[in-house]
């Protein structure tokens, strides 16, 4: 299969989730991820990027890891993209903080405190589908990507996903893979590059 045809099962597969079995996954997803292997204490991180669910794509419902790092006491930042670069700016996630759907229906802040993709220690990450090697599928526009890049080496790439890996998925040289996906049936650790 090449990117279109996966895109195509994984959204269709998605659409077959009911909205409350979407909610169990999602809760399954934050337990297993307190299950990380100790040797990546996720935990003793200061700064997460997490991505905000668009409603009408039946993403992971992310609130219950917020939840987690809100208890942590933990530092939150979320995406806000800009669709006529191509780039996102990662805003600070205060109490104060104003979500607004954007042109894409996806929930980010109308303005805030931009923290600097340098600063970020863990970043969970949206996707559609993603391989036993770590390589991950998005919605195909790269704004995972580019935001990657700029991260620093030793950032973790955490991808939350409802469904197991597909064994190879098509991957280019510009794309990021995963150091963990998270699933409601298990972790999966990919080799650190």
């Amino acid at each position: 299969m090449n990117k279109t045809e996966f895109r195509k099962k994984y959204k269709h597969l998605r659409e077959e989730i009911s909205e409350n079995e979407l909610e169990n996954l999602s809760i399954k997803i934050a337990n297993n991820l307190l299950k990380l292997p100790p040797e990546y204490s996720i935990w003793d991180c200061n700064n997460y990027h997490i991505f905000l669910p668009i409603p009408n794509k039946k993403e992971v419902n992310t609130e219950y890891i917020l939840h987690i790092l809100q208890g942590k006491d933990k530092t939150i930042i979320v995406p806000k993209a800009h669709i006529e670069t191509g780039e996102m700016s990662h805003i600070l996630l205060q109490d104060n903080t104003v979500l607004k759907p954007s042109n894409y229906n996806v929930p980010e802040p109308v303005s805030g405190i931009e923290i600097s993709p340098s600063q970020i220690d863990v970043v969970f990450i949206p996707l559609l589908a993603y391989d036993k090697n770590g390589n991950r599928l998005g919605y195909g526009k790269g704004f995972y990507d580019r935001f990657l890049t700029k991260c620093k080496p030793e950032t973790l790439f955490i991808g939350l996903s409802l469904f197991e890996p597909e064994e190879v998925i098509p991957f280019e040289e510009t794309d990021v893979p995963l150091h963990f996906c998270i699933t409601p049936k298990k972790v999966y650790q990919f080799k650190k590059s």
